[in-house]
């Protein structure tokens, strides 16, 4: 019953971690709205759309995990009941594939993409594409702040549930 705890701690700490991204896509929204109602510069005006856009990305992210992961709580203890090591065997599997995703997404692409806005910032002098370049700088540098610290509670959720199974 310790993992059945331990697993429904680490998806509400998904689910508050996810609310971050909420909270940084409302920033957005409000940057927007900003930049819409005060920006006199066209470099502010150019701002408009780009932040709108990464506001509503976050939001959709945000909300999209919040309920992926409030589903999850209720369904943890009806599967710890059902069969326990099929549930710690799931969980382990599970754990193991988002951790790959993270690896490759939020270490390598994010990174890449970040880098790839950066020299493009160089070459295109545009206001647009400078604010389209800044705002994605931005959100990405978010997403991964976010996401290595959920990376690290999954490892040690993930080192829980091994341990779990191999008690078992």
């Amino acid at each position: 019953m310790d993992i059945l705890k331990s697993s429904i701690d680490w998806t509400k700490a998904e689910v508050f971690s996810s609310l971050f991204f909420i909270l940084f896509g409302g920033m957005f929204l409000s940057a927007s709205l900003g930049f819409w109602q005060i920006g006199k510069t066209e470099l502010a005006k150019a701002y408009v759309i780009p932040t709108l856009v990464a506001g509503v990305l976050l939001l959709i992210i945000g909300l999209g995990l919040s309920i992926q992961h409030y589903v999850r709580i209720t369904s943890f203890e009806n599967a710890y009941n059902e069969d326990a090591a099929a549930f710690i065997a799931s969980e382990v599997a599970r754990s193991e594939k988002v951790l790959g995703d993270f690896g490759l997404v939020v270490f390598k692409i994010i990174p890449l993409i970040i880098a790839t806005c950066a020299v493009l910032f160089i070459f295109f002098d545009g206001p647009i594409w400078r604010a389209s370049f800044v705002t994605t700088i931005v959100m990405m540098g978010l997403i991964i702040l976010v996401d290595t610290n959920s990376s690290a509670r999954l490892s040690d959720y993930k080192d829980k549930v091994t341990e779990a199974q191999q008690a078992k």
